[in-house]
């Protein structure tokens, strides 16, 4: 199950991951590394609405507890938990990105192992 992302995502990650120093590399941003590089890169227009990448709002469950997850995905200048807003370079950004509504994901966060699902993705949500 390999990522998928936007070319203009997969720049500003590889930009992120470089520009950051050597003595503030988190293991999720060598992970992260090695997840842009094996993901798929698609022109931006061409990606499915459903998959998450930078600034989709996305709704995920853990499967064990059934604890629902509502975050919209962000650069870390902008991530915000108070505001729901979620770094890409987070344990859980880095889990997410380029996976796709429906779709269950297996991951080592910082709480153990974690099976997620993906229940519902947007790329913008409506003030109702």
């Amino acid at each position: 199950m390999k990522p998928i992302l936007t070319k203009s995502d997969y720049e500003t990650i590889k930009e992120l991951i470089l520009n950051t120093p050597s003595h503030l590399r988190t293991k999720e941003i060598s992970l992260l590394a090695r997840e842009i590089e094996l993901a798929k890169k698609v022109v931006d227009s061409k990606i499915e609405p459903q998959v998450i990448r930078i600034n989709s709002f996305f709704e995920v469950q853990d499967v064990a507890s059934g604890k629902l997850l509502n975050f919209q995905l962000t650069l870390p200048k902008n991530s915000n938990l108070e505001d729901k807003k979620l770094s890409v370079l987070s344990p859980l950004g880095v889990a997410l990105i380029g996976f796709q509504e429906g779709m269950e994901i297996e991951w080592l966060l910082p709480g153990g192992m974690k099976k997620l699902k993906i229940l519902k993705v947007q790329t913008h949500v409506h003030a109702d």
